[in-house]
């Protein structure tokens, strides 16, 4: 798959010359067309809705356009859920994914209305300190399968050495005791695998919890209100990998739904989903000037982004696509490793990476950082975090985040003692 960038060389220069580098930028028209494409392939399930990931990427901007579509916000802390209530989901569209969560999270998500998610069944009576007996009418746990998946590309995870979920059997023990602290309806949520770049995850996981559920229902004669698939639909990172079909994977789980669920009487069940990746990774882009180039062992390219802009390739050795604007046509005969100023030696956006010939002054265009690219920044070095911009449909750009200031950096001393030397004006 050959990786355009949604921008050129003469928008970005335009772009620089408000908001200079480094940047996160994305795409508005990529993005809604994505979402439209997302509701067709399941809109022969009448309940079935997204609840983006915000943790993919928390900006309420991006949270707005999911809106448009009757999407819903997958929630895990304090600050995603106040994001998501600022753009006016109703707890229907909440639903609340959290592990080892604080009571007052707990507290907020129940005051919201969120759908809570469950992730342990010692959680129950948890909640029970929070809330006494006043659970919500619908509530759903996380099923952790153990073991570990293979699918037929190869892709292997290990969800029994994963944190998250309950086993079968203490999940039936959970639905029997929600049953009796009144919850009428129920949910089931999985996610066993991430990053898969196959059309046959969703298929697979989705045939295991509607068995699954079926049995639960048979035993307990509880009533399944959603099955939310969760996360782990995958992008293409590198040129030669084949992106998923959204289609083919939501004929997938239809022909799944229509084989387990429909003869045992379930044909009412919502499917959920909480893509994040899925939904925004290829449509923002990190955007980075060369402003060093060093030559010693190897040939380096220093960019004004670092890790703390981007931190996937430091942490995970992820592969992220690298295009020179205005040279995307010029051979790419020259190998560099493309670095940040970090003091760690993992601040590399590329190793060994064959680009064309890069001068000082040059634009990069980082591609599929539109989710867990900002959001996953940090302040080591006392580096601050870059702006977010949104590039309109009618090819406006608009600021949705503003770039960190020292100020901001310095914000958080405690006292006054510092503040004439370090704060300004």
């Amino acid at each position: 798959m050959e990786k355009k960038p949604f921008v050129t060389l003469e928008q970005i220069e335009k772009i620089a010359g408000k908001y200079p580098t480094p940047f996160h930028i994305y795409d508005e028209a990529g993005i809604r067309k994505n979402c439209e494409n997302v509701k067709k392939a399941f809109s022969w399930n009448k309940g079935f809705r997204e609840y983006f990931a915000v943790k993919a990427t928390p900006n309420p901007y991006i949270l707005r356009i999911m809106n448009d579509y009757d999407f819903g916000f997958d929630c895990s802390s304090e600050a995603e859920l106040v994001l998501s209530d600022a753009v006016g989901a109703d707890g229907m569209h909440i639903m609340f994914s959290s592990n080892e969560t604080p009571a007052r999270e707990y507290a907020l998500a129940a005051n919201l209305g969120a759908i809570i998610n469950l992730d342990d069944i010692t959680h129950i009576d948890f909640l029970e300190g929070i809330i006494g007996d006043k659970f919500p009418e619908i509530m759903s746990c996380r099923y952790n399968p153990g073991g570990v998946i293979k699918m037929s590309n190869g892709i292997m995870d290990n969800p029994g050495d994963a944190k998250f979920g309950m086993t079968e059997e203490q999940l039936f023990e959970a639905y029997r005791r929600l049953k009796e602290h009144g919850v009428k309806k129920f949910g089931i949520h999985a996610f066993i695998a991430s990053n898969t770049v196959t059309n046959e995850y969703y298929p697979m996981l989705a045939g295991q919890l509607f068995e699954l559920i079926v049995k639960i229902k048979d035993k307990l004669g509880i009533d399944f209100a959603f099955v939310n698939l969760s996360g782990g639909v995958g992008v293409a990172y590198r040129p030669d990998q084949t992106p998923n079909d959204i289609f083919a994977i939501g004929e997938g789980v239809r022909q799944a739904f229509e084989k387990i669920m429909v003869p045992a009487g379930m044909q009412d069940a919502a499917i959920y989903c909480e893509m994040g990746r899925f939904m925004l990774a290829p449509y923002g882009a990190l955007v980075t000037k060369a402003v060093h180039e060093k030559h010693t062992y190897k040939e380096y390219i220093g960019v004004d982004a670092c890790a703390a802009n981007l931190m996937r390739p430091a942490i995970y050795g992820a592969y992220h696509h690298i295009t020179v604007l205005g040279k995307e046509n010029e051979p790419e005969d020259h190998k560099y490793d493309i670095v940040g100023s970090l003091c760690e030696n993992n601040d590399k956006f590329a190793i060994d990476r064959m680009l064309p010939e890069i001068k000082k002054g040059d634009y990069l265009f980082i591609h599929d950082a539109g989710a867990h690219g900002f959001s996953m920044g940090y302040n080591y070095n006392g580096r601050l975090r870059s702006a977010e911009l949104l590039l309109k449909e009618n090819g406006e750009v608009q600021l949705i985040r503003r770039a960190e200031t020292l100020n901001d950096y310095f914000a958080t001393f405690d006292g006054t003692e510092f503040k004439d030397k370090l704060i300004s004006e």
